[in-house]
């Protein structure tokens, strides 16, 4: 039996970014899978690691072709790729960027090997650009993998609209959840110790705002209204209700959000109804401040499918988001999980509620532990990446194009 390597490429920590994480995780459950093969990552060169090659460079316009030639050395028995626009953006000394093209090169440098390619943001509305690009990357990707059902069907939609043919190579594979992550309510003391939050005097129920601080996550907007929501929930429960907002600004660009929403959460805690805390939401950390919570709030503004919701997920933790708002809209439905919101005021009845109500919570963390594992545990879709290597050997060999149903 062959034993190729699978190779990832990637960002990867100890960059702080969203994909870098993802790829740490999926990594992992990947090589759960396939005890018999690797798993290696291409990385950017600020990647580090075990089995970690950092040779993305994007100050060179041609950044590609070591990562090619790697791949070429590595014969593997798959490419697994995670795309963001960001990652493989070159830029010119104008500060012009290519559009990706350097990406669209790689694809075909790399085309007699077998080809996974995961984008992470499929907007449902696409701009004339990334209409382009998804059809360039899926002709020259075997398999393409998409996060959720409605980005599918709305691809057909879009194509479909520009006379174009749709790509039917696309397979939907949820992002995974961790299910190693669930604490008992009995363990709950001991978390909050650890972070010295019963020192600090915090009420014994918590909402939970949880992960980076960056403008499109909108804190401001529970923050604007929770000493009224505080009062509220008190006046009908009688229990003493606390706003937990904690974790950290990564990028600069949004220094001025997290200053304004930094100090107005200090200023709710100097009321003694609020608590802010910093920290690198990363590893166990994230998922111990989330499990602290009886529910989490999650007023994000854009979002195409959320590693916040993910661990989320994983703690079977009810959860209050935004709609209309594509993948975050979508979980909730399909899990059965969470409450929606699409006004201010909407939002601060959805809290209430929440907070007042129980039996609600408790329904709602039962949706959530069957949808963590039936449909998006990480061992449920690391099947679902070997099925898709499966399909993409097949694709290479045959030299005939995947071709699946379409979801309508």
């Amino acid at each position: 039996m062959s034993h190729r390597p699978i190779v990832m490429i990637s960002s990867y920590p100890p960059r702080l970014c969203g994909i870098a994480t993802f790829c740490e995780e999926a990594r992992e459950f990947i090589q759960k899978a396939n005890p018999d093969r690797r798993v290696l990552v291409i990385s950017h060169t600020d990647g580090k690691g075990e089995g970690v090659m950092p040779l993305i460079d994007m100050t060179r316009r041609d950044w590609w072709r070591p990562v090619a030639q790697q791949i070429e050395n590595l014969n593997p028995y798959a490419v697994h790729i995670e795309h963001e626009y960001g990652l493989y953006e070159y830029y010119d000394e104008r500060g012009i960027g290519d559009g990706n093209d350097g990406f669209l090169d790689l694809l075909e440098a790399i085309a007699d090997h077998p080809i996974v390619v995961e984008p992470h943001t499929i907007h449902g509305r696409l701009r004339d650009q990334e209409a382009d690009f998804i059809y360039k990357m899926s002709q020259r990707s075997h398999v393409v993998l998409f996060k959720c059902h409605y980005q599918k069907w709305r691809l057909d939609w879009t194509f479909h609209g520009r006379g174009w043919p749709t790509p039917r190579n696309i397979m939907v594979v949820p992002h995974g959840a961790r299910p190693d992550k669930r604490w008992g309510i009995h363990e709950i003391p001991e978390l909050r110790d650890e972070f010295g939050f019963n020192d600090a005097g915090l009420a014994a129920h918590l909402v939970g705002m949880i992960g980076w601080i960056q403008s499109n996550k909108r804190w401001d907007i529970l923050l604007s209204m929770w000493e009224e929501i505080h009062h509220e929930i008190k006046r009908r429960t009688g229990q003493d209700w606390d706003l937990l907002a904690a974790g950290a600004m990564r990028d600069p660009h949004h220094k001025a959000d997290y200053e304004e929403w930094k100090a107005e959460a200090e200023g709710l805690g100097n009321k003694g109804i609020a608590h802010y805390y910093e920290f690198i939401p990363r590893g166990d950390d994230y998922y111990k401040m989330m499990a602290i919570c009886d529910f989490i709030v999650l007023p994000s503004t854009d979002e195409t499918q959320s590693g916040t919701l993910a661990r989320i997920i994983a703690l079977n933790k009810p959860f209050i988001t935004t709609a209309p708002m594509e993948g975050l809209t979508a979980q909730t439905l399909e899990s059965e999980g969470g409450l929606l919101f699409t006004t201010k005021e909407m939002l601060k009845r959805k809290v209430i509620h929440m907070a007042c109500n129980e039996k609600l919570r408790l329904e709602l963390g039962e949706n959530l532990r069957r949808y963590l594992d039936e449909v998006v545990s990480w061992g449920v879709v690391a099947r679902q990446y070997n099925e898709a290597y499966r399909l993409a050997n097949k694709a290479l060999r045959t030299r005939k194009p995947l071709v699946l149903d379409l979801e309508f």
